[in-house]
């Protein structure tokens, strides 16, 4: 196959083209996948598809390289991820390209993402070298009392195809900082931003061999890697039906288990709210990467008394929006990531408008692309307000009250982000305070990650893990208490 040319060609020279990363690139054992352009259905590449037996072997490598790996001081395994971010940062260019094209990112996007991971490298690497490992409970008398953080073992990550290299190493980075090994399953859509361009970021920067996988497949690797009894912890980002069926494998194995699920998150705009301003923030957070975002802005709630207003001001944002291939012009919003997911956008919209709702701007375009949407009349019971659309579209559905705004909110199975609009703080906080989610932005939209704060939904949209700040600590280690005496002490019998 004719190379792939990029700006930045750091993949040239690399024999990875039909292979997986275990131990070395390899033929993986289901063969191979084109890898194209979302936009205008090029092929760009092949990938190798990894099977069961590939997950097998993976996990028994990466249990056996575990343990020296664990047992390299802190701050070597510190330098090894220093190098894989400066590594990340000199090859940004390769990786926005190949986000570009494999997801459908524009450019701004792809940006915002690799500054997301590199943000992650630098609290992972900062938690690593003055996070507290140990604690010393009793050390008097000849006795001695320490609880200690202890890898977990393996850990399997299995990651989404919207922001693949963020979200698959967002969990990659602390389960390697903290002295587990990995095994990744990135989305077979987007496996090489995820996938084969980390597997030779961490080897270049020193991860030994067998201390890292990379296994591009669908859901038979990602059920046997669940599965796996080598894999101690499985982290999974994606929708909430896979997650409650990784969920359920995993506990029948007794597996730590981290839930990163959908979401359905409203975004409150309350009477008293700068009207133009929400307006901004909403075209933001349901139009951004085509809505195809947990945290999307999915159910625009608005007060009646200004929901024509809002309406109006939302509906020109979406008109004044670009859409087309990103990697050819200065656009908005790029392809949807395939054709099922198209079809389910406009099927929601089309179900939508049949029950009554309205639609002032938007629509399917030719090909992968949909234009964004506003949908007015939006009630309870249509598709639009009840299901997570990951599309671009912002439905609008008015309350009279904050009581019934709160009930709106409330009124799903999600529970993952939400934003409040208000002139008053007081006022916004008083309804954020009673909505049943696990983040919440006031005068902001809902799409909203920080490195340094934990992350994490309730509901179907996630079990209560965490991931970020000092949570990744948390959540990818796991205490050890030991006590130790100068001598055997007396008992009674």
């Amino acid at each position: 196959m004719t190379a792939v040319s990029t700006e930045k060609p750091w993949l040239d020279g690399v024999d990875w083209q039909g292979k997986i990363w275990s131990d070395g690139w390899k033929a993986g054992g289901a063969g191979t996948l084109t890898v194209t352009n979302k936009a205008n259905g090029e092929t760009l590449a092949t990938l190798g598809v990894a099977s069961a037996d590939d997950v097998a072997k993976a996990a028994a490598s990466a249990a056996r390289e575990q343990v020296a790996w664990a047992a390299k001081p802190r701050e070597e395994r510190a330098a090894i991820l220093e190098k894989a971010r400066a590594l990340l940062a000199e090859h940004r260019d390769e990786f926005a390209w190949w986000l570009i094209r494999e997801s459908g990112s524009i450019g701004p996007k792809a940006g915002v993402e690799i500054d997301f991971t590199l943000a992650k490298f630098d609290k992972i690497i900062s938690e690593l070298r003055t996070g507290t490992f140990e604690e010393t409970l009793v050390d008097e008398g000849g006795f001695r009392s320490v609880a200690e953080r202890v890898p977990l073992g393996v850990v399997g990550v299995i990651g989404p195809f919207n922001f693949p290299l963020y979200l698959c190493l967002r969990a990659v980075i602390p389960a390697l900082a903290f002295g587990n090994a990995v095994v990744l399953k990135p989305d077979q859509q987007t496996a090489v931003a995820s996938g084969i361009l980390t597997a030779k970021l961490f080897a270049e920067a020193g991860v030994p061999e067998g201390v890292f996988h990379v296994l591009p497949g669908d859901a038979e690797p990602g059920k046997a890697l669940t599965s796996d009894p080598n894999v101690s912890m499985i982290a999974f980002t994606g929708s909430s039906a896979v997650g409650k069926s990784i969920g359920s494998i995993a506990g029948g194995h007794l597996k730590r288990v981290s839930l990163e699920l959908g979401g359905n998150s409203p975004f409150i705009v309350l009477e008293d709210a700068d009207i133009e301003g929400a307006a901004r923030c909403g075209a933001w957070g349901s139009f951004l990467h085509q809505g195809q975002i947990c945290m999307a802005s999915s159910r625009h709630l608005v007060h009646e008394k200004i929901a024509a207003e809002y309406a109006a001001a939302l509906t020109k944002h979406a008109e004044n929006l670009a859409v087309g291939d990103p990697a050819g012009g200065n656009v908005h919003l790029g392809p949807i990531i395939n054709d099922k997911q198209l079809a389910r956008v406009e099927r929601i919209v089309n179900d939508t408008v049949a029950k009554g709702a309205t639609k002032t701007t938007g629509g399917r375009l030719e090909g992968n692309y949909f234009r964004p949407t506003v949908l007015t009349n939006v009630k309870p019971g249509m598709a639009a307000f009840d299901e997570e659309i990951f599309g671009p579209v912002a439905p609008i559905t008015t309350f009279s009250s904050d009581e019934e705004a709160i009930a709106l909110a409330n009124g799903t199975e999600y529970g993952l982000s939400a934003s409040v609009h208000s002139k008053s703080l007081d006022h916004a906080r008083s309804v954020a305070r009673r909505l049943r989610t696990g983040m919440v932005h006031i005068n902001d939209q809902t799409v909203n990650d920080d490195a340094r704060a934990p992350f994490g939904g309730v509901g179907a949209s996630g079990n209560g893990s965490r991931q970020g700040g000092h949570a990744s600590l948390d959540e990818y280690t796991t205490w050890h208490w030991s006590t130790e005496h100068a001598e055997p002490p007396m008992y009674p019998f």
